[in-house]
C-alpha cells in the first residue's frame, strides 16, 4: 500500500488531475466526508488528508510514503530528510514582504509578522536587516495596521487581500509551487511502485 499525504484546499484541487492521470481517483470526497484516510480507485494507493504544514512531518517519519507540499512549507520545515524529486508546478504563488501602501522604506531594526518564522529570519539575515520576527497564525494583514509590525511576510497570489487591507507587496523572497516529496526509506523499500508513479507524473507534466 502506498500512502500519499495531501492537504485540503487549493493543493488538493490542483493535484487531482495529476493523480487521475496516474489512475488514482479518490472514492471519498473530502468536501463531503469527515474521513481523513481516503480510499482510491487503486487498491494499492490511499490518500491521507492533513494540514499543509504537517505533510513534511508525516512523510519524514514514514506515516506517509509520499506527499504533496508547497515549497513554502518545505522551506520552513526543512526538507533535508526528504527526497524532493518533482516540482509539480501547481498552486503557484509568491512569498513576499508587504507593507502599508506609501509606507517609508524599512530601515533600522524592524518588526515582521509572519507564520514563516525560519524563512523570514534567513531572508532578513541574508539582506543584512535586523528583524524581530513575530509569529502569527492568521490575519497577517492586520499586524501593520494596528502597529504590531512594520511589515509582513506571507504568500501572495492575486494581491487582492493585501489591497483590500491597504497593503502592497514589496520584495519577492521566492516563487512557490507544490512539490512531490518522498520518504527516503520508502524510496528503497517500495522503489518500483514509487518510481512508477514518478514516471507517470513526469509524463503528465511534460504534456502541459
Amino acid at each position: 500500500m502506498l500512502t500519499i499525504a495531501v492537504s485540503k484546499g487549493r493543493i488538493y484541487e490542483d493535484a487531482l488531475p495529476l493523480l487521475e492521470e496516474a489512475g488514482i481517483t479518490p472514492i471519498d470526497d473530502p468536501k463531503k466526508s469527515r474521513k481523513l484516510i481516503l480510499r482510491t480507485s487503486r487498491d494499492d494507493v490511499q490518500l491521507v488528508i492533513i494540514r499543509a504544514t504537517d505533510v513534511p512531518t508525516f512523510v519524514e517519519y514514514g506515516a506517509a510514503d509520499m506527499g504533496i507540499a508547497g515549497k513554502d512549507v518545505l522551506l520552513e520545515h526543512g526538507a533535508e530528510n526528504l527526497y524532493e524529486p518533482l516540482d509539480l508546478g501547481i498552486a503557484a504563488c509568491r512569498l513576499m514582504t508587504a507593507t502599508p501602501v506609501d509606507a517609508a522604506e524599512l530601515s533600522g531594526r524592524i518588526r515582521v509578522a509572519t507564520k514563516y518564522v525560519k524563512t523570514a529570519q534567513r531572508y532578513f539575515a541574508d539582506i543584512g536587516v535586523q528583524a524581530e520576527i513575530i509569529k502569527l497564525y492568521g490575519s497577517m494583514e492586520l499586524a501593520p495596521l494596528v502597529g504590531l509590525a512594520d511589515c509582513i511576510v506571507d504568500l501572495v497570489d492575486t494581491g487582492n487581500t493585501l489591497k483590500a487591507n491597504g497593503l502592497e507587496a514589496r520584495e519577492l523572497i521566492t516563487h512557490i509551487t507544490s512539490r512531490l516529496v518522498v520518504n527516503k526509506a520508502a524510496m528503497k523499500m517500495k522503489h518500483q511502485a514509487i518510481q512508477s508513479l514518478l514516471d507517470q507524473f513526469e509524463i503528465t507534466l511534460a504534456k502541459r
